[in-house]
Formats: C-alpha cells, structure tokens, sequence
C-alpha cells in the first residue's frame, strides 16, 4: 500500500485517504474510472454524475498484494486503456458493489 500511495498524485491520495478509492482519467479516451480496494471486480467506469456506470475486472497475473495490484490497474487505464479494456470483463454493478467498506491500510 506504501508503494501504491507514493505513485497516487496528491489528488488521489486525499480521495483514497478519505473515501476508501481514488479515480483516473483513461489515457485514450478521457473516461473516468475509479478504483476501490481489492484484486478483482474492483474498477468502475464513472458516469457525468458520477456514480458507477460499468464494472471492470481486470488484473495482474499471479498473485500479488492488493496495493500492487490496484498500482498495475492505475498505470495500466492512464497509459495503456485500450489493452487494459480488451481484456477486461464487464459487468453491470449493482446497489450493493463498490459500497465504501474497511479502509485498507
């Protein structure tokens, strides 16, 4: 989680202190995307509103910890959001998906 907080621009460290995830700006498209603690099923495309809109499941080969994993997902949708998409899976959320929970470290 260390690793993960020094890469999060001052912005996104405030919101993942204070709300539990953090949000970035797809690097082809402009979309917003945020990220909530976890490995999997754990992205979500942003709506104008911003609520939920879509649910991504994407993530590192192997085994890795959380932050690491939440890390690849940031680089990977500012750098690389095109890959990342045509690899992810979509899924519609529901009321009870993406609800702030314990914060991680």
């Amino acid at each position: 989680m260390r690793l993960l907080r020094e890469w999060l621009s001052p912005v996104q460290r405030t919101q993942f202190a204070k709300k539990g995830y953090f949000e970035v700006v797809g690097g082809d498209t402009g979309k917003q995307y945020r990220i909530y603690p976890g490995a999997m099923s754990n992205v979500s495309e942003i709506d104008e509103k911003g609520r939920p809109r879509l649910g991504l499941c994407f993530r590192t080969m192997g085994e890795l910890p959380i932050g690491d994993v939440m890390l690849a997902q940031k680089i990977a949708l500012e750098s690389c959001e095109s890959s990342a998409l045509a690899v992810a899976r979509r899924f519609v959320p529901n009321v009870f998906m993406f609800r702030p929970g314990r914060l991680l470290g």
